[in-house]
């Protein structure tokens, strides 16, 4: 009840800071211009969880479903620091510990859905027996049907020398399908299912390590709205190279397509786009830099002065406009290519050419994830307007939302500038907009939150 009662006191306190004017201004710098729209944050949105011991890790992925709901897919525990996930049992080699703490924290369902006023509404997901949750989540998309995908986008390698959770050297045999449960009956960590105690008990929580070391991510997973698993698209731990019809390699993000019902992947391991049947899961076709349909040779290290890649570096969203256009992020690469839905190249864009950045090695009492910050395009959304003008790039190196004009690709405004006031960012990862144009943000590593922020008058 303490906890409960400094939050509501400092919260009025902001509240007040708010009604005056001064919350507005906090972080809120937005460059525009030739007509790019300005944008003001929402400084208390989300509402706090009905759970005050929740709270949210190194958000992956934000997307705005069909009825204006908000969905955040975040990496749970293992993204906590650990003052952070007191409440969570401690991995140990005989399975889950003691937590150290009956105050705080753990983390909150790792699939969350809020309504636009920012309350929430439901959350699923984590480790389960019967289908294999993500060593660590990518994006997230609802597809025409209300149907929730989650990509499985893997443990980054750790830089030479570094410590912490890099990437397993070689893939780990896959293991055996689990049986599938009764019909009808809810998936482990669905809502309304008990805790998985084969995965460790902590059902959409994000429970304690398993023993065995897991299977590299591989597949991208369906589920229905309320946490029920539909489909598996790849084999965790099977990489068949960038020319398979059946395996993925670390897939980052999928997007939807309601007029064919297709998912389109971003295979970032593979370095290319690949499309399946969204009911089935069978492949469709696929393809690479540029068009190509072959893979060509591994791109190398980025450097803003050299001829561009004739290969993906690392491709970290795809999104379909209204007229059909695929907009694929070549995050490192800091480019946008754009294709036909049957990959025929269009044209491409680059954004903030001069970033670099690097792979952050986990360590000490941080996330136990490395962490990739390399590049200026990590995710994109399309501007709510008709013709879809605008899209908003999500850039993480440079901790900012670039506005870039759709038809040119050029940048024409930005709103955000680095820090952890409401309108900053310390690594936005994800953007969405919803049908009133407001644009929502999910920031990795230590950012660990959701932003709304609404047109300016």
């Amino acid at each position: 009840m303490q906890r409960k009662g400094v939050f509501f006191l400092s919260t009025v306190c902001f509240a007040l800071l708010v009604s005056t004017g001064a919350g507005l201004l906090i972080g809120n710098q937005t460059v525009a211009a030739q007509g790019a729209p300005n944008y003001k944050v929402v400084p208390l949105w989300p509402h706090p969880f009905p759970d005050d011991s929740w709270v949210i890790g190194s958000v992956s992925g934000v997307t705005v479903d069909s009825q204006n709901h908000i969905w955040v897919v975040h990496r749970g525990n293992d993204s906590l620091e650990g003052n952070e996930k007191g409440m969570a049992p401690a991995a140990t080699a005989n399975g889950p510990g003691i937590p150290s703490s009956s105050v705080c924290c753990m983390a909150a369902p790792v699939v969350l859905e809020y309504d636009a006023s920012g309350k929430y509404l439901s959350g699923f997901g984590g480790p389960s027996s019967t289908y294999a949750w993500p060593q660590a989540t990518g994006g997230i998309a609802v597809d025409g049907k209300g149907n929730v995908w989650i990509a499985a986008a893997g443990l980054e390698p750790a830089p030479p020398g570094g410590r912490g959770r890099g990437a397993a050297p070689a893939p780990a045999p896959a293991p055996a399908p689990a049986a599938a449960p009764p019909a009808g009956a809810p998936a482990a960590g669905a809502r309304g299912a008990a805790p998985d105690q084969a995965a460790g008990g902590r059902g959409g929580r994000g429970g304690a390590a398993p023993a065995a070391p897991a299977p590299p991510d591989a597949h991208v997973l369906k589920f229905s709205r309320t946490g029920l698993h539909m489909l598996t698209i790849g084999t965790p731990g099977k990489m068949d190279g960038a020319d398979s019809q059946s395996t993925l390699n670390r897939p980052a993000a999928v997007a939807y397509d309601s007029v064919a019902n297709e998912v389109f992947v971003a295979d970032s391991g593979n370095h290319r786009i690949v499309v399946f049947d969204a009911d089935k899961g069978t492949y469709k076709r696929h393809w690479f830099a540029y068009g190509e349909k072959a893979a060509g040779a591994p791109a190398g290290p980025y450097d803003p002065n050299a001829p561009a890649s004739k290969s993906f570096r690392d491709v970290t969203c795809v999104e379909i406009a209204r007229d059909g256009m695929v907009y694929v992020c070549d995050k490192s690469s800091n480019r946008i290519q754009v294709f036909d839905k049957s990959g025929k190249f269009i044209k491409e864009g680059i954004i903030a050419k001069n970033t670099l950045g690097g792979v952050v090695a986990p360590g000490g009492v941080g996330p136990s994830f490395a962490f990739n910050s390399a590049g200026s395009v990590w995710d994109i959304a399309f501007s709510n307007d008709q013709q879809q003008r605008f899209l908003f790039v999500a850039d993480g190196q440079n901790k900012k939302v670039r506005i870039v004009n759709r038809d040119t690709l050029a940048e024409v405004g930005s709103f955000g500038t680095g820090g952890r006031y409401p309108g900053q960012f310390l690594a936005v990862a994800a953007v969405a907009t919803d049908a009133q144009g407001n644009v929502y943000t999910g920031e990795m590593h230590h950012g660990k939150r959701v932003q709304k922020f609404t047109p300016a008058k």
